[in-house]
């Protein structure tokens, strides 16, 4: 089988609309022929959960930068060692909690004198604005667990990003905000979830997709990985050398990457 890990915004969604129909017909042959598709974002779980019910998924998926596991319950038989059962996911937790995360990023911009806006402050109606989803979407988007989003309003933030380095903290760049985490990140996700898979199934190759910064480690962690053209895609080609570029982007570049690898 191939597992594919693919991005989200700007990668299997369109960056503006988060439209993803061009990708359908590449999901369904996909399905068809029984690989897996794991959605693979700094989304919050609640928020890619809704996503993955209306593609008609059932694979498991990789929120908030690598923060979390999410496997359906039985997908690898019993569930694995340290997971947990939560609103009806088994979930292998890879992050800080949230909470550390919020109180980390407040001192890394006092330290730095770096002034931050974080999702913590932001109420529905402001995240709605900055990213351009629907209030109810929004909503899923701000119940965040093991990432917290931000945007820097004033300073450098190369000086904010070393305070938050040196607090043993980690961070992260995407299409629209700066992320801190801890502990985990993207491609040590997929490489822990690549190790269940081949566990339990002759996996053929891993591909990944992706376009943001953020992207470029777990696309070095697979085995064949594209590029969805973007406005990041002239710093992150360096950074994954071997990547092909998809001739469009968002999800008809997507749908060209699949079909591609498809009839590889």
């Amino acid at each position: 089988m191939l597992v594919l890990f693919t991005d989200l915004d700007g990668t299997l969604l369109d960056h503006h609309s988060y439209d993803w129909q061009p990708a359908r017909p590449a999901i369904t042959h996909l399905q068809s022929l029984h690989h897996a598709l794991i959605l693979t974002t700094s989304k919050a779980r609640a928020e890619v959960t809704q996503l993955h019910a209306d593609m008609g998924l059932a694979d498991p998926i990789i929120v908030e930068n690598g923060g979390a596991l999410c496997l359906p319950p039985g997908y690898f038989g019993p569930p694995p060692e340290g997971s947990l059962p939560r609103d009806g996911w088994d979930i292998l937790e890879l992050g800080a909690p949230y909470p550390a995360l919020v109180e980390a990023l407040r001192r890394a911009a006092a330290t730095s004198g770096v002034r931050v806006r974080g999702f913590s402050e932001m109420d529905i109606d402001e995240v709605a604005r900055r990213t351009g989803l629907p209030l109810e979407t929004a909503r899923l988007s701000h119940q965040r667990e093991y990432d917290e989003p931000f945007v820097v309003e004033e300073g450098d933030p190369a000086l904010l990003c070393a305070a938050i380095d040196a607090a043993g903290f980690q961070w992260t760049r995407g299409g629209r905000f700066f992320h801190i985490i801890q502990g985990c990140d993207k491609a040590k996700a997929v490489q822990a979830l690549t190790a269940l898979y081949r566990r339990h199934h002759p996996v053929e190759r891993t591909i990944g997709l992706g376009d943001g910064l953020n992207d470029a480690k777990f696309l070095r962690a697979v085995d064949s990985a594209w590029l969805i053209p973007s406005a990041q895609t002239a710093q992150l080609a360096p950074l994954v050398p071997n990547a092909r570029i998809a001739p469009h982007p968002g999800p008809a570049g997507w749908a060209h990457a699949v079909t591609a690898e498809l009839a590889a």
